[in-house]
């Protein structure tokens, strides 16, 4: 079947499903990491719909709205070879009225961590997500797991609100060297590249560890030790993103963030204690 691709929301209407949808977010400048997440998809429903939109209201003043990669058509040719059904590519007339004065909050967990480094991120984030909710009607979203926070605001935001969509978290995909896949990578120069990789070797270093207090002792040393400056190296739950106590017992989030150049990477790992 030939991929459809939707600019407004007149198009996505007459190109929505009966049958279950499933919805893969994405604000563009695919990669294997969203190839999975399409994977992931296709198994869970008859129809994928892939929207492609850089949000506007996550972006800070300061961040790269204005240089984050638009890559819209080898992202169609990405989501033809993963049998997609429909991207929904809108502007973003089409998705906010030029008089909008309604957002969602994400409430303290949206505070804490990265959106105490962000602030505001996760309110435009929260407010897309749930506009593509309504508009596309799927009874399952994919979401990565590297983008763990997001991914447990989320699954806060459907529980609270009562949404009658399923939120499937698939996982991180790597590189082989262990650099966890983004679209901001391409930023990366390729001295700023090898020095990226200290932050999988944080996570690494902390994940042998055995204890929390360990945990974050060995991925603060890696880091420290390769020159990076973090904005924060926590240890988490990963439902409500507190930080775990030193007694704790369950799986938890090693998360870590820092600029590489002038490039700021994310990256996280799950841990059972």
């Amino acid at each position: 079947m030939e991929l459809i691709v939707a600019h407004d929301r007149a198009g996505l209407e007459k190109a929505r499903s009966s049958g279950r949808v499933a919805l893969v977010p994405t604000m563009g400048a695919l990669h294997e990491g969203h190839r999975s997440l399409m994977r992931v998809a296709r198994t869970l429903a008859d129809q994928v719909v892939v929207s492609i939109f850089v949000n506007p209201l996550q972006f800070g003043p300061a961040e790269d709205f204005s240089r984050y990669p638009r890559t819209f058509d080898s992202d169609l040719d990405i989501c033809a070879a993963e049998g997609v059904d429909v991207v929904f590519a809108p502007s973003a007339d089409d998705m906010y009225r030029p008089d909008r004065q309604v957002s969602l909050s994400a409430g303290r967990m949206g505070a804490m961590v990265e959106g105490a480094v962000r602030p505001g991120h996760f309110d435009g984030v929260l407010t897309v997500v749930m506009k593509l909710f309504n508009l596309v009607g799927p009874q399952v979203a994919v979401f990565g797991q590297k983008d763990a926070q997001q991914l447990a605001l989320i699954r806060r935001m459907v529980a609270d609100l009562d949404l009658p969509v399923e939120v499937v978290g698939a996982p991180t995909v790597r590189e082989p060297d262990g650099l966890a896949l983004s679209s901001r990578n391409r930023y990366l120069t390729p001295d700023d590249r090898q020095r990226a990789l200290a932050l999988s070797r944080a996570l690494h270093a902390g994940a042998a560890r055995l204890s929390p207090a360990a945990v974050r002792a060995a991925a603060e040393g890696e880091l420290a030790a390769s020159g990076l400056v973090a904005d924060y190296v926590v240890l988490v739950d990963p439902a409500t993103f507190a930080e775990i106590p030193d007694d704790f017992r369950g799986e938890a989030v090693l998360a870590v963030a820092a600029k590489v150049g002038t490039t700021r990477l994310i990256d996280n790992v799950l841990i059972a204690f």
